[in-house]
């Protein structure tokens, strides 16, 4: 019989707030419980730490600027956002192979429905989507999700027409109810299952959340990062309620996950069943005085990646050099299903079956994000500009992160960094790189880092003076 697939992924979950793994104060005792029992990848990382660029590579093992995936799915641009249908995505390559399809939560993958009529029938606002049945649905036969829309405590979805469906619980728990019934559905079918929940908590507002889990939180002393800046430390300030608030969330994420792996116990499909836990991108949290992503720090690029099938994947860590493009390949190989010629990422199906590094691994991966505020595109174009060839590109491997900046404003001025983890763990210290530097180290992550942008087809301006000020 065939493997089942079930992926679990939650937004703006930093690889930090997993309780076994990492150090913040959080509580995840299920969570902790299938780390132990998996194959936990200590070196996932977010290729371009936002929630719409990550999710377009998940779905097809592809670079997200090759997608034409520069920002999120949004108003207010020219170009409107969207993973196209012709895409090879992974819900296509299982449905070919038998698999019933299903997917329940968050997709925002979607062209915000705005772009198109002030007033939709679906009744979406700002970056939200209905996303009819389809081709837009890359694959998926079952689809229960919205595009975008952050109100965790009263979350709207649509199935197969535009009737907004209004649950009034939060939505990771209403998410795990539909999850939970599509297994039953299909657990003694002829053909194996391939869900994909997309959990938006902790994602802000970090005050959406329920009272239960929040009241666990709400006397904490909070122990901050080392490179949290002292002014928003407060005592009784608005950062402090907020981690409080975060780290809530992701006690009830590790709730609703528990509810599923009870589930997975109770029928019998422990080992019928390849789980895999993860996130889109972490959180800042405050660190380096930033809330959210979009940015090369740990914080917001490190993401949990945990994988269990019992009586197959051995338990333990394995620090592969996961990239945002492999988890497709990762899947397929798992499911001993053949990759598309279109996945452009890394599969690392042996390494997480044999429990080992393989040779030929990754030593390295790209990082990446562009300007996608429309005021900042706006900003570009009226200097004659294409905003895509600003932002900031790096290369990550497991001791350094190299940056090179060209920032998010036409007149800021180019900056190269070189972060060594080993020695200042918070990245807090970066060596500033002149452009005629000699260090071989730093030539070598230039060289690797332009190979990586002839591959994405990136127009990174590269040799832009380091003071320059466009006039």
């Amino acid at each position: 019989m065939k493997t089942n697939l079930l992926y679990v992924f939650a937004d703006q979950w930093r690889a930090e707030a997993v309780g076994s793994l990492g150090s913040d104060q959080v509580v995840t005792p299920n969570i902790d419980r299938f780390s132990e029992e998996s194959v936990c990848c200590t070196n996932a990382y977010s290729t371009f730490p936002l929630c719409s660029p990550h999710r377009a590579s998940l779905m097809t093992g592809k670079y997200p600027f090759r997608l034409g995936m520069w920002t999120n799915c949004k108003i207010g641009l020219e170009e409107k956002i969207m993973l196209k249908p012709q895409e090879t995505c992974i819900a296509n390559v299982l449905k070919d192979a038998g698999f019933a399809t299903g997917y329940i939560g968050k997709w925002h993958l979607d062209a915000s429905e705005l772009n198109f009529s002030p007033h939709p029938k679906s009744g979406a606002g700002e970056w939200d989507a209905y996303t009819p049945p389809g081709e837009r649905r890359q694959g998926f036969d079952y689809f229960l999700s919205y595009g975008a829309c952050d109100d965790h405590l009263d979350p709207h979805y649509w199935l197969d027409d535009e009737t907004q469906i209004k649950p009034g619980k939060w939505s990771a728990e209403f998410e795990t109810d539909k999850a939970i019934e599509y297994m039953n559905q299909k657990k003694d079918g002829e053909e194996p299952f391939a869900l994909f929940v997309s959990y938006n908590p902790p994602h802000l507002p970090y005050e959406l959340v329920p009272e239960r889990y929040y009241e666990k939180f709400k006397n904490l002393k909070v122990h901050y990062r080392p490179n949290v800046p002292e002014s928003m430390r407060e005592e009784g300030g608005l950062l402090e309620t907020q981690t409080r608030q975060y780290f809530a969330a992701v006690h009830g994420i590790d709730e609703q996950f528990g509810r599923i792996l009870a589930w997975l116990k109770e029928n019998g499909m422990e080992e019928k069943t390849l789980v895999v836990l993860s996130a889109d991108h972490g959180e800042m949290l405050g660190s380096h005085g930033l809330m959210s992503k979009n940015i090369w720090y740990d914080e917001a690029l490190h993401i949990p990646l945990i994988f269990r099938q019992k009586g197959r994947l051995k338990p333990g860590k394995n620090d592969v050099i996961f990239a945002s493009p492999d988890h497709m390949p990762t899947l397929l190989e798992l499911l001993d299903l053949a990759v598309p010629e279109t996945c452009e990422g890394y599969s690392h199906a042996d390494s997480l079956i044999r429990g080992s590094a393989v040779p030929g691994e990754p030593e390295d991966m790209l990082i990446c994000s562009y300007p996608g505020g429309a005021d900042m595109v706006a900003a570009f174009s009226k200097r004659g500009l294409t905003h895509k060839a600003y932002g900031w590109r790096g290369i990550r491997n497991r001791r350094y992160t190299y940056v090179i900046t060209n920032g998010y404003a036409p007149d800021e001025p180019q900056r190269e960094f070189l972060y060594d983890r080993e020695l200042d763990p918070y990245e807090m210290n970066p060596a500033a790189i002149e452009k005629d530097c000699t260090d071989e180290r730093i030539l070598a992550f230039r060289e690797r880092l332009k190979d990586y942008l002839e591959l994405t087809e990136d127009p990174f301006l590269w040799d832009r003076p380091r003071c320059e000020t466009v006039q």
